[in-house]
């Protein structure tokens, strides 16, 4: 029986068409229903934010299939590629990410932290690098997971709960870490263009979520070293090895983690020296903090650092001989974001007839005027959109082209409600993580069921799915318990960020 419904969903899942077609189709269903609801006189009539003052305006549906409008959208194409916000801040990241990637550095760091661990701490060591992994987006899947499974059996443990716990903490902990990453400032270029609808000058900072993100961190290594030690690994048994042998570290790498280390500690002393004095060049100039060119910047800034240090470490391991090797590095991960780019202009074309069209703006001011009727408000109503975001999750894995789909409709909605986007964004990562580890449709999901079968032939895509169920379950439930906890104590999310929404000034 449990057998029936996973092949449902995995069936389900794979008749949806990819994220770029599916943007494709929803531009189709946008234009189709413009012309249908205009002509219905579909109109509502809302509060927006001009000039620091609240007014009151009515909104129409617009007819899309007008000759002017058509005109207007063949015009536009190009612009509403290349002024798509998320485009330059994942272009700008990845370059200097791709460096750090591509030397070595990130895949080294991570061997080094977890072959130097002691017995009793393997399992958070490996969830808590699965979380930090995903800085680097994808560097946990191809290095840090197999590798969970060669540490568990060096410890005489089943090499299948390696691979889950690092698996729970690279994509189950994919909302969660320490350090800003490159999905931040992604979500929060789409919670910002959503806001925009609202509130034009409103501002949604890449660190919108980090304290928030902190908290989870330590949040699911707990929760997922109890469900590996408790639940899943007594659950496997036990496991018959061959001798393992470690890959050690080289001395090239160690001297190139030498280099990276100094480079970051002189890197960190020039900012901070750029930015705390008073009037200082990136610092404070008067408007306060959060205004300041650091923080306006601060997307460049994390670039630089990790190409300084990306840099530093080739050359002290010799990946990076001369300044063209650094540069192939960042084309190859260029490269490898041509998948989004594409992602990218169809999304950026849909963003433009929603908004266009009005119906974005319509839904979500009905849409809340809704909710305060029945009285699904507050804390009740973001349970209830994780919950809807975990769902969706299974059948549409892609997290940024979820969020450029569901960011127009409930960031506005939510911020009549008197939620914050930022609230809304973590309440959105919080679902989308969760439910990761269980769907098929997860780009690298098959990989894993390839890692488990190399240990245990007789694993299929139902069984590898049961293993990873119970994090999902416990990862779901602590994770709303975090963000009611949270919301009780109305703690802020992240740098000048808040639970409640305050119109910008």
């Amino acid at each position: 029986m449990r057998g029936n419904w996973l092949d449902k969903i995995e069936f389900l899942g794979n008749k949806l068409p990819n994220p770029t077609m599916l943007f494709i189709y929803l531009s189709l269903v946008v234009i189709f229903a413009s012309f249908v609801l205009s002509k219905l006189g579909v109109s509502v009539d809302y509060e927006f934010i001009k000039d620091q003052k609240i007014t009151t305006q009515t909104a129409s549906v617009v007819n899309l299939l007008l000759a002017s409008e058509i005109r207007n959208f063949t015009s536009s194409v190009l612009k509403n590629f290349t002024n798509f916000y998320p485009l330059g801040v994942v272009f700008v990241i990845i370059l200097g990410i791709g460096i750090a990637d591509k030397s070595g550095l990130l895949s080294v760091l991570v061997r080094k932290i977890a072959l130097s661990t002691k017995a009793k701490f393997i399992t958070p060591i490996i969830v808590f690098l699965g979380i930090s992994s995903n800085i680097a987006s994808s560097v946990g899947y191809v290095v840090l997971i197999p590798l969970g499974a060669i540490l568990f059996m060096g410890f005489n443990r089943h090499p299948v709960a390696g691979l889950a716990a690092a698996f729970a903490g690279v994509s189950g902990g994919w909302s969660a870490n320490l350090l800003i990453g490159t999905n931040d400032p992604m979500f929060a270029a789409f919670s910002m263009q959503a806001a925009s609808m609202i509130d034009p000058n409103y501002v949604v900072l890449p660190t919108a979520n980090w304290y928030f993100m902190i908290a989870s961190t330590f949040l699911i290594i707990i929760v997922g070293t109890y469900v590996t030690e408790k639940i899943v690994e007594p659950r496997l048994g036990a496991f018959k090895k061959d001798e393992i042998i470690y890959e050690k570290i080289s001395d090239d790498d160690n001297r190139g983690l030498k280099f990276a280390s100094i480079s970051a500690v002189i890197f960190i002393a020039l900012i901070l020296a750029l930015v705390i004095p008073k009037n200082s060049l990136f610092g404070d100039t008067g408007a306060g903090f959060m205004k300041s060119a650091f923080m306006s910047n601060i997307i460049v800034f994390m670039m630089l650092f990790f190409m300084v240090i990306g840099v530093a470490f080739g050359v002290g391991n010799k990946s990076i001989k001369s300044s063209t090797d650094a540069v192939n590095f960042m084309q190859t991960a260029i490269a490898e974001l041509s998948g989004f780019l594409v992602l990218i202009f169809f999304a950026a074309q849909f963003t433009y007839l929603f908004n266009t069209s009005n119906i974005g703006l319509i839904l979500s001011v009905k849409g809340s005027n809704f909710l305060k009727d029945i009285g699904l408000t507050g804390l009740p109503l973001i349970v209830v959109f994780v919950v809807l975001t975990a769902f969706i999750n299974l059948f549409i894995a892609v997290d940024s082209a979820k969020w450029a789909m569901m960011a127009p409709i409930f960031v506005p909605m939510f911020m009549n409600l008197g939620l914050s986007p930022e609230l809304t964004q973590a309440a959105f990562r919080i679902g989308d993580s969760t439910t990761n580890i269980i769907t098929p449709l997860m780009p690298f999901f098959v990989l894993i069921v390839a890692f488990m079968q190399k240990y245990d032939r007789n694993l299929k895509i139902g069984s590898v799915i049961l293993i990873m169920l119970p994090y999902t379950i416990a990862f779901l439930i602590s994770w709303i318990g975090l963000i009611c906890l949270w919301y009780a104590f109305d703690l802020p999310l992240g740098v000048d960020a808040y639970i409640h929404y305050t119109p910008s000034r």
